[in-house]
């Protein structure tokens, strides 16, 4: 069965954004790229992989799954399929195929969508974001890959937003400290 995997930054006080989706307050330089280059090049967007000479390596993951507000971020840059080297999945109940190209699909039920995946064949499904949507499928989380930022938000997107968690015991596998300050904590369920 593929695993689900909630791969994202966060502040010290687990805000993946600022108030208003804004993200900019995480670093965007240092070590810890190099790491994201390496090993999870599938999460990067296809306009930063051209733009760095790269080619997503396709092991990692095969599948993304995002809310609405994650995936518009591109929109006002014209980027309206950010990772076509995945299976991009968007989950929002207020727009539909008509507000996507065709390689993006947008499903109402994302708790459904990603026990449907998961039955499918193939690599990992990242959880690209946002809180509100990790929230309502937490207990379909199987791994967590947070890159703490060395970042105070003080208020913000929270790493889970509303309802829908089910708390488990999480195992730490691994824990990787970068020079930026980032800190990478990796937990998989008990």
């Amino acid at each position: 069965m593929r695993a689900l995997t909630y791969f994202v930054a966060t502040s010290l006080d687990g805000r993946i954004a600022g108030p208003d989706g804004d993200w900019s307050a995480f670093p965007t330089e240092g070590d810890h790229l190099d790491m994201i280059l390496a090993s999870w090049s599938d999460t990067l967007p296809a306009h930063v992989l051209a733009a760095l000479g790269r080619e997503p390596d396709g092991t990692r993951f095969d599948a993304v799954l995002m809310g609405w507000e994650t995936y518009a971020v591109g929109l006002p840059l014209g980027v309206t399929s950010p990772y076509p080297h995945l299976e991009q999945v968007v989950v929002s109940r207020r727009h539909g195929p008509e507000d996507v190209p065709t390689d993006v699909r947008v499903v109402g039920d994302p708790l459904a969508e990603v026990r449907r995946l998961k039955q499918q064949p193939g690599a990992g499904i990242w959880l690209c974001g946002g809180g509100a949507l990790a929230a309502s499928v937490a207990e379909e989380i199987d791994r967590w890959v947070l890159k703490v930022n060395p970042v105070v938000m003080g208020d913000g997107v929270p790493l889970l937003h509303g309802g829908g968690y089910a708390p488990r015991d999480l195992v730490l596998t691994a824990c990787t400290p970068y020079r930026s300050g980032v800190v990478v904590l990796e937990y998989e369920r008990a």
